[in-house]
């Protein structure tokens, strides 16, 4: 192949994220791979979670977790707990455990339960009960298992993302990549408007081949030079600021993020182990950022405290096409789907994986840049679904904001027909199979969501006593016995 130079514009996570698996891929290609990040530009991010998808990236680079949790005051994740956000059907809080090999025993039971629920009857559907990772962080247990445990985990991480990033550049250099530090003042382009080179403000020229724009919500490449539109998602999510602000480590070192619902969003609470990332997200149309930070202090009991927070602004939607021309968007650049379900770094991870896919199977060329730009778009189409979900079917009355999410009709047709299978009692494993939406989240993920916010029906009258899977396949006795082997 003939050789080419691809440029990656911003670091970051994203930026360095993406050098890294397209250094390690194409380690036998002559492809050249440079980043270029501004020194004046810090770093939006804060303490993140991630999903297992962060796991299989670390695994796939050979890059052992010694060599990088210390570093980046990572602790384990094995699930995310969800508090208040349909106390009227009696559930407190509910837990959305990441599916590990354990649950091919349990995850059946558990919908068919689901299934027995919506006919009326009394049966437990509890995700906390079913999914074995709930176990692991009810108990407070690392997902670490004995080399004897015959099962395989799955689980995230919660780490330090500003210092995950500092590991990263450093691994990918290792690979080869070239670090540039510039302030980029002037995009050139070819007759047919693509990128031919990026003009730095001490005159040096970096020419290359294909442009990766991780500039964060300016998109300097792909929207301000390329012109390419956004697609805001505001009449889906209405969520588009945060407010965050660190506390003391968390002694426990709990191995789940909790997001609990307020008055006019929800609060995240990451453990790292130096520290405890906290942040409210909000919507302005409801809340000023000044009462979202008393509330949020509040919440932590620190509204006299002198701890100081910083507030930022979210630009939630998609990019129209997130390959153009020879330039592709990642991570802010592309788009942002709010943090809820900590799906930020899976979908670059998911995006960059795919770009080296469809990018090598069009002999490096464009060719299949339409391929590719319809699979991105519906990821995150199906992942923003599944966050809008939360917050049309949330029971709170308690402000405006929780009112207008559940009266909210902007739904797309997939979340539409997804909801009347499950009101009409329909096989929603067989409809998410049939129709190819499952994406991110898989049948046992709607399962959670759906049966945790207890979208059911009233209990029937007259209560048979059919059978219940939960007892019938002794799935606490045999959960119980797995949690021994954990620590």
């Amino acid at each position: 192949m003939t050789p080419q130079h691809i440029v990656i514009l911003g670091g970051g996570t994203a930026g360095w994220m993406a050098a890294n698996l397209l250094a390690f891929n194409w380690r036998d290609k002559p492809i050249r791979i440079t980043l270029i990040e501004s020194p004046d530009i810090g770093i939006i991010g804060v303490g993140e979670g991630s999903t297992p998808s962060l796991k299989r990236f670390f695994d796939d680079l050979n890059i052992a977790e010694s060599q990088w949790m210390n570093r980046c005051k990572a602790t384990y994740k094995v699930n995310i707990k969800f508090t208040g956000w349909s106390p009227q059907s009696g559930n407190e809080s509910y837990s959305h455990p990441f599916i590990s090999q354990l649950d091919t025993f349990s995850e059946r039971p558990f919908q068919v339960n689901c299934y027995t629920r919506r006919l009326g009857l009394d049966v437990e559907t509890s995700p906390d009960k079913f999914l074995f990772n709930a176990w692991l962080a009810k108990n407070n247990l690392s997902p670490k298992t004995p080399a004897n445990f015959p099962f395989r985990m799955e689980y995230g991480y919660h780490f330090d993302s500003g210092l995950l990033g500092q590991f990263l550049a450093e691994h990918a250099q290792g690979l080869g990549v070239t670090h540039l530090q510039h302030k980029i003042v002037q995009v050139l382009q070819h007759p047919d408007d693509s990128i031919s080179t990026l003009v730095s403000d001490d005159g040096e020229h970096i020419k290359g081949d294909v442009f990766i724009d991780c500039t964060g919500f300016n998109s300097l490449l792909l929207q301000q030079t390329l012109g390419v539109k956004f697609s805001p998602f505001k009449d889906n999510l209405f969520n588009d600021a945060a407010v965050v602000m660190p506390t003391d480590v968390d002694v426990t070192q709990p191995v789940e993020t909790t997001a609990t619902a307020l008055q006019n969003g929800w609060a995240w609470r990451i453990p790292l182990t130096h520290r405890t990332g906290n942040g409210y997200v909000f919507s302005r149309d409801f809340c000023s950022p000044d009462d979202a930070e008393t509330e949020l202090r509040t919440h932590l009991g620190l509204l006299e405290s002198d701890i100081v927070a910083r507030h930022l602004s979210m630009n939630v939607g998609q990019v129209e096409q997130h390959w153009y021309k020879n330039c592709l968007g990642l991570g802010l650049a592309q788009g942002f789907i709010e943090p809820l379900e900590a799906t930020a770094l899976h979908l670059v991870q998911t995006s960059v994986e795919r770009f080296i896919e469809e990018y090598a199977a069009g002999n490096f060329s464009n060719q299949r840049q339409d391929t590719y730009n319809q699979i991105i778009n519906d990821n995150f189409e199906r992942v923003r679904d599944y966050i809008v979900a939360h917050y049309k079917l949330n029971t709170r009355d308690d402000s405006d904001y929780w009112r207008a999410n559940r009266n909210n009709t902007h739904l797309s047709q997939p979340l539409l027909s997804l909801l009347d299978v499950w009101f009409r009692r329909g096989d929603l494993h067989k409809h998410l199979a049939e129709t190819g939406h499952l994406s991110h989240f898989n049948s046992a993920s709607w399962h959670c969501l759906l049966s945790g916010y207890g979208a059911y029906p009233p209990l029937a009258a007259n209560q048979p006593g059919g059978s219940d899977m939960y007892i019938d396949h002794q799935l606490e006795a045999f959960f119980i016995g797995c949690v021994l082997n954990f620590k």
